[in-house]
């Protein structure tokens, strides 16, 4: 997967990028990242400016048409042949979850384009930007952390990335549930003790402890969750009784 990241500040990026899974997918060469000072393209040779004051007498500024949407079409350019999709995080965008990491795992390049200040003029919105995505609903200083984010949980994802796929189809919200409890040595810590059935080798008892542990912590800690994960299952069991006619 190819990613183009357009920032104002690319070196916010070097120690995130530099470490761990995402730098294990990178030497691997599953993944490709490339930041872009979005300010290489303000035309300004002098002082880089990139923003101005908004329309409409509104305290703080925008990103200037110009420079971002230069930057985005040297990002195709780049990338021309790949189709990139351009994302544009913003609180106003989509909530990033599970789902929506599955949906983009099947595009081959994404442009990450990171405001900052008040956001960006709207009609590069409406003319460069294929789809917004939010990490939350609350603002942060820019779209650098919630870009760092989305690379990490796409990268992971990857064929290949993680040493065991089975550690991906694990995780939190990949079925629907959060994960069941973990736990590792020693097997005894200040009087508390591992559950037995994971101490038994019995893989059929620990899945079956595991699903149920999950499906308890869904419940406890996120109900809006297990109602979704309810309302699907009884989706699929329609589904199959209809195909089976039973």
């Amino acid at each position: 997967m190819f990613f183009e990241i357009l920032t104002l500040f690319p070196s916010m990026f070097d120690g995130v990028f530099s470490d761990s899974i995402i730098r294990r997918a990178i030497d691997k060469s599953a993944v490709s990242i490339r930041i872009d000072n979005i300010r290489s393209y303000s035309g300004d040779t002098k002082h880089k400016t990139v923003d101005d004051y908004p329309y409409g007498g509104e305290p703080g500024m925008l990103l200037k048409t110009g420079p971002v949407t230069d930057a985005i079409k040297a990002s195709r350019l780049r990338l021309a042949g790949r189709n990139p999709r351009v994302v544009y995080l913003t609180p106003q965008g989509r909530r990033l979850d599970h789902g929506l990491v599955m949906e983009l795992l099947r595009e081959e390049a994404l442009v990450l384009l990171c405001g900052r200040y008040k956001g960006i003029d709207q009609r590069v919105i409406d003319k460069y930007v294929d789809l917004e995505i939010s990490i939350g609903d609350y603002v942060l200083s820019g779209g650098e952390i919630p870009a760092m984010v989305l690379v990490d949980a796409l990268t992971r994802l990857i064929p290949g990335v993680l040493g065991d796929r089975a550690s991906a189809e694990n995780d939190s919200f990949f079925n629907g549930l959060l994960a069941p409890p973990h736990y590792t040595r020693p097997e005894i810590f200040e009087d508390m003790q591992v559950p037995p059935v994971l101490l038994s080798g019995h893989h059929e008892h620990i899945r079956k402890w595991q699903k149920e542990m999950a499906e308890k912590r869904t419940r406890d800690l996120r109900p809006d969750l297990w109602e979704r994960y309810q309302e699907e299952k009884d989706q699929d069991s329609h589904d199959r009784d209809g195909r089976t006619g039973g």
